[in-house]
């Protein structure tokens, strides 16, 4: 298992479809899994989506500067530290961002099972 490969491909694929089609991270996500977004926390798929879905702004594209990722416990998971900025449409400031995910595996493919974001601000 190479970790850094597989962290990396999850963010890409992660933030593109976050910024193109919000509605397809749902399937990311399992019933066990758990959302805290700016300290509010979110179990099970479906709630992690309707707070997904239900955030106010429609257009977003995130810059990632950083991608940290490393084995976890879990036999097969991998913690992914992720830094960067959004930029909301119709915003002219970016707003930097911090968010982990431990994703774990199922079959040949992984789920979150943990995810933390947090805006930066100052």
């Amino acid at each position: 298992m190479d970790a850094d490969a597989i962290g990396k491909a999850f963010v890409e694929h992660y933030y593109a479809t976050f910024d193109q089609n919000r509605a397809g991270l749902g399937g990311l996500y399992q019933e066990g899994s758990m959302l805290t977004f700016e300290g509010e926390k979110f179990l099970g798929a479906q709630n992690i989506q309707n707070k997904i879905s239900s955030l106010a702004f429609q257009q977003c594209k995130h810059s990632i500067l950083t991608i940290d990722c490393q084995p976890s416990g879990h036999p097969g998971g991998i913690l992914v530290f992720v830094s960067g900025s959004l930029q909301l449409g119709g915003e002219e400031h970016q707003l930097k961002f911090s968010q982990m995910f431990q994703l774990l595996p199922a079959g040949s493919s992984y789920y979150v099972q943990n995810d933390v974001f947090r805006l930066n601000y100052g």
